[in-house]
């Protein structure tokens, strides 16, 4: 076993069906989150969804201001030399633990000073969220190292597994009349265990397992992570703490509201999530001009269905508000519309941010991703007391476009592509359905 880590797995999928099942995977992942959504949300109505996005939106976003770039840092260094991995994933548990801890005591001392940061939820169940960051960051690192290594069965199966038990286990506890806030809460921190145990058992089965602890390895794994982990810090922000404020500044009610309209766009991100994730390996071991090519493909390709899948949305976002979760979350169906805006920011800074790391220039998506938090803290706060829900959405989508056009300057320069390989060429999209009509015809036999 400890020779595959030496040379990575034997065998390895094409970019395109990798790219496919990743993405389907995702939309997988997206449809049964909304289904939970949907059963949180009818069995506690919009307080208790709040409540629950609110402690959910705590413990993620805590367990990535904390990870130190440990994550970034272990996949370019496995995927650069694969013999590092034992030692790597060791390292991760170490860092883990002691950044988990610290983080938990940092927000504790948060809520302490400022009580509504702590917002209106029970001060057990906080705790109880705060419990699983050290475990949510040793997920992000093994999830990192599986994937520069093309584990792609056990990355998306992994995903799979919290979605999967909050649908069961919420659904069967609200046809029951015993779903609570603590026990969704409960099921949610069991599928993210068992999703970490999926990962923990690829890398012992297929990647040389636990190495020993090496001091020197994680320094330079922690400088790395130091350049890198600006850049994740202030994505995860970017992405969560729109919800934070809403539950600090607004209400339990804006914020359930809020987060079924972020529950719905959640299913364009996934497209850019599926393809970076696919092409991280082959990006990582690439030249800065093969690297450019390809990412440049990607993210045309990328685009071109985004503005179709953007279409279709907005014109049922009506449907999927109203008619769906209710008459309660009618103002849902703007917030939808508006938050599509930025799914094109969110390509870039997703597509081509990464590549700029995998390359060696984490500070390089740092820079970008800053550009997209400054902009959504400052009309975060300038909007979300008078306008709620729909504040948030409209400094989510300027702060994402904002950071996707600064990515795709830094992208450029940085590896010497023209901004035209940038731009959607409606002739590529016949050749791109050749290429993934495969993969999908595979797929569907599968399934």
């Amino acid at each position: 076993m400890a020779g595959r880590a030496e040379g990575g797995p034997e065998r390895r999928s094409s970019f395109f069906a990798s790219a496919v099942g990743t993405y389907a995977t995702n939309l997988t992942v997206a449809a049964l989150s909304l289904v939970n959504v949907l059963i949180v949300a009818r069995a506690l109505d919009a307080d208790g969804r709040g409540e629950i996005a609110f402690l959910t939106t705590v413990a993620a976003l805590t367990s990535q201001m904390a990870a130190f770039g440990i994550p970034q840092a272990s996949s370019n260094f496995a995927g650069r030399k694969p013999e590092l991995t034992p030692r790597l994933v060791t390292n991760a548990v170490v860092v883990s633990l002691l950044a988990g801890l610290g983080a938990i005591g940092v927000v504790a001392a948060l809520v302490a000073l400022v009580p509504d940061a702590g917002g209106d939820v029970s001060a057990t169940l906080r705790w109880v969220a705060l419990a699983a960051v050290p475990m949510l960051i040793l997920q992000a690192c093994l999830q990192a190292v599986v994937l520069v290594h093309y584990g792609f069965a056990a990355y998306n199966g992994a995903w799979l597994v919290t979605p999967i038990l909050n649908v069961a286990a919420n659904g069967i506890l609200a046809l029951t009349g015993q779903l609570t806030v603590g026990l969704a809460l409960a099921s949610w921190i069991g599928g993210q265990i068992i999703a970490t145990l999926v990962l923990g058992v690829y890398v012992l089965r297929r990647l040389g397992g636990f190495g020993r602890p090496d001091a020197r390895l994680a320094r330079d794994a922690a400088r790395f992570g130091a350049q890198a982990h600006a850049g994740r810090v202030l994505y995860a922000s970017n992405y969560r703490v729109d919800q934070w404020i809403v539950g600090s500044l607004g209400s339990n009610a804006q914020l359930g509201v809020y987060s079924v309209a972020v529950a719905w766009t959640e299913a364009l991100f996934f497209l850019p999530s599926a393809l970076s994730a696919a092409q991280r390996g082959d990006v990582t071991r690439a030249d800065r001009e093969a690297a450019s090519r390809h990412s440049s493909m990607v993210f045309r390709a990328t685009v071109l269905l985004t503005v179709l899948a953007g279409a279709v949305m907005a014109a049922f976002a009506p449907f999927l508000a109203e008619t769906v979760f209710g008459p309660e979350f009618s103002d849902a169906t703007g917030q939808i519309r508006v938050l599509l805006l930025g799914s094109f920011g969110i390509a870039a800074l997703k597509l081509l941010g990464s590549v700029l790391t995998a390359q060696g220039r984490p500070l390089r998506e740092t820079s970008a991703v800053a550009v997209a938090f400054v902009v959504i803290i400052v009309l975060d706060v300038l909007l979300i007391p008078e306008h709620g829900g729909m504040g948030a959405a409209i400094a989510s989508a300027a702060g994402y476009t904002a950071g996707g056009l600064a990515v795709a300057v830094l992208f450029i320069r940085t590896l010497g592509g023209r901004w035209t390989d940038l731009i959607p060429r409606g002739n590529e999209l016949a050749p791109l359905w050749t290429r993934l009509r495969g993969p999908l015809r595979r797929l569907v036999r599968a399934g």
